[in-house]
């Protein structure tokens, strides 16, 4: 999400996180937030590939280390 000039921004990631909260609370499995949250199109840049790593691949890998670790727990 890019940050514009109109408060729908606040509302949309607001509205995201209520339900990435409602879906860990609800469902057996966790939810991973992947969701940027950005003022413009270069920090959105420095976000997939730039200088802060690629936070989808972060993401990712997050959602199969919670995977493992739930099927550890079912051993």
């Amino acid at each position: 999400m890019i940050r514009g000039g109109t408060p729908h921004f606040d509302y949309i990631c607001q509205a995201v996180t209520d339900g990435v909260l409602q879906l860990n609370l609800n469902l057996p499995v966790p939810t991973i937030f992947g969701v940027l949250t950005v003022d413009n199109e270069e920090q959105a840049k420095e976000r997939i590939g730039g200088k802060h790593g690629h936070k989808g691949v972060e993401a990712a890998i997050t959602a199969i280390k919670m995977i493992s670790l739930d099927q550890s727990f079912k051993k």
